[in-house]
């Protein structure tokens, strides 16, 4: 890709003015809306890779996490809700509000919110800031959930932070109707870790939904929310209306709100709520946006369209078209930091962003971990995610023949997962995780023939089992046939098979 379009190639400029023009012609119902909010139009050391982390090696430490966990685990798990922040303000407010020490940037959104937290991170960073990032869920370890300048917290000092707020957090317990939440505690850990640090500006990826989160007691100065799409159901809503009321309470008074693209009611209920509280709106589609990708050896070559003007040739070490909506909308989101198109409109130093992108991992997300055969783990849960990981594992891979290997939990939409699916596996393993969430096999088989026909399905209770007949019914086709496994269905299944292939 060069730095300037060849005389045969489309014009940049006109490429995104076709894309104004689409989403304008997309989302008529919401002119009166948009009349009455303010849009954001810009007038035109390097990030360290983060690694999931093993086990510690010293067998003290090791035990100590251990017992941490143990106790995080015996509080109410994260799917489990109070609506409600009062726990959560209440402990804050003891620990002398950690979360007022820095500024913020908010992520919510069905699907796409870690990698894109991971692109922030790696732009903030690389831009020289000291960063805090909070995520969830983890894939492996627990720590991955904090991480500090990039890199997952260590566990002594996951275990130190524990330590100094579990006397405040008995003292919660015992003044509220419910004990404070495994959610709620590693919310407050991360903020206070953020604070003594101190970071620069946090990260902070919301558990589900927005507005009763226990992330929900910062005052961002910028919310993110990537694209909406029905999952939780049962706690969020059953349309993506219902639940983008929930997700848009992020949103706060006099902040820069940047949206993904957004069924068009959604996107309605977002910009009211940013009407209501003077909140200024970035669109994807409209102020930013892709540009153009291609393929690449590793990932992909973007062109953006960011708030201060064009970012041309950012490689970026992902795969599938999501990953290139959600590095644009990362990109707008740190422009916004930044002060671009509010304050001024210079970009952002080509280089640095760059170099930034170039940087980022998200594991667990299109992540190759053994050749020959290839096997691709990706986090997909819900049908929007099942489709954009068909797409993705399509476009970059081009396997002869796929097999999937597919461990859900039972609360999902299982068989509109399965469905996304279809017409990529030739053949699929159903199988389980070791979360009590997950779908017993048999019942997952039983949809999964619906889906699929019986010829096409095999059932393996244990994952690693599962593992051994997807990579044999891939080895069928011979060494240089270029079939493939892709391992999905739930974080907790992928990363317990990252564990059981070898990757720390």
């Amino acid at each position: 890709m060069s730095e300037r379009p060849q005389n045969d190639d489309p014009d940049p400029t006109e490429a995104f003015d076709d894309l104004v023009e689409a989403e304008t012609q997309r989302d008529p119902d919401l002119a009166v809306i948009e009349a009455g909010s303010r849009t954001l139009r810009a007038q035109a050391g390097p990030p360290q890779g983060d690694q999931v982390p093993a086990r510690p090696a010293d067998p003290e430490v090791d035990r100590a996490l251990r017992a941490v966990e143990e106790e995080l685990a015996g509080r109410w798990g994260e799917t489990q809700l109070d609506p409600s922040i009062q726990r959560i303000v209440a402990l804050l407010d003891i620990l002398g509000t950690p979360q007022r020490a820095y500024p913020s940037i908010h992520i919510t959104g069905t699907n796409g919110k870690t990698s894109t937290a991971r692109m922030i991170e790696a732009l903030l960073s690389a831009f020289e800031l000291r960063t805090g990032r909070y995520t969830s869920p983890h894939v492996q370890s627990i720590t991955e959930r904090i991480s500090l300048d990039g890199s997952p917290i260590p566990a002594e000092r996951f275990i130190e932070t524990y330590r100094d707020i579990a006397p405040y957090v008995e003292m919660v317990d015992a003044q509220q109707e419910y004990r404070l939440s495994f959610f709620e505690v590693l919310t407050a850990m991360a903020y206070a870790a953020f604070a003594d640090t101190p970071v620069d500006v946090a990260v902070v990826e919301v558990g589900m939904g927005g507005t009763w989160d226990a992330t929900n007691v910062i005052d961002a100065d910028v919310a993110v929310i990537t694209p909406i799409a029905l999952d939780h159901t049962d706690r969020l809503g059953e349309t993506p209306e219902q639940i983008a009321g929930e997700k848009s309470g992020i949103i706060k008074k006099d902040a820069t709100v940047v949206l993904a693209q957004q069924p068009v009611d959604a996107a309605s209920v977002m910009l009211k709520r940013a009407v209501e509280v003077d909140a200024t709106v970035a669109r994807e589609g409209m102020e930013f946006g892709v540009l153009s990708r291609e393929v690449a050896v590793g990932g992909q070559m973007l062109t953006l369209r960011g708030l201060g003007g064009e970012y041309p040739e950012v490689f970026l070490p992902l795969y599938g078209a999501h990953q290139a909506h959600n590095a644009a909308v990362a990109l707008a989101a740190v422009e916004a930091f930044f002060g671009v198109g509010s304050e001024h409109a210079r970009p952002l130093d080509i280089d640095t962003v760059r170099s930034a992108f170039a940087a980022v991992v998200s594991p667990g997300r299109m992540e190759v971990v053994r050749r020959s055969p290839t096997v691709v783990l990706d986090a997909a849960h819900n049908p929007a995610g099942a489709q954009a990981a068909a797409e993705a594992v399509t476009e970059a891979f081009g396997f002869s023949r796929l097999v999937g290997v597919v461990g859900a939990s039972a609360d999902k939409d299982v068989r509109g997962f399965l469905e996304a699916f279809e017409p990529i596996f030739a053949e699929v393993v159903v199988t389980r995780n070791s979360s009590q969430r997950a779908m017993d096999p048999d019942e997952l088989a039983a949809i999964a023939v619906e889906v699929f026909g019986a010829e096409r399905v095999q059932v393996e209770p244990r994952l690693d089992d599962a593992l051994e007949a997807a990579i044999t019914l891939a080895e069928e086709e011979g060494e240089f046939s270029g079939a493939g496994v892709l391992v999905t269905g739930s974080v907790i299944t992928v990363g317990e098979a990252r564990l059981l292939l070898g990757r720390n």
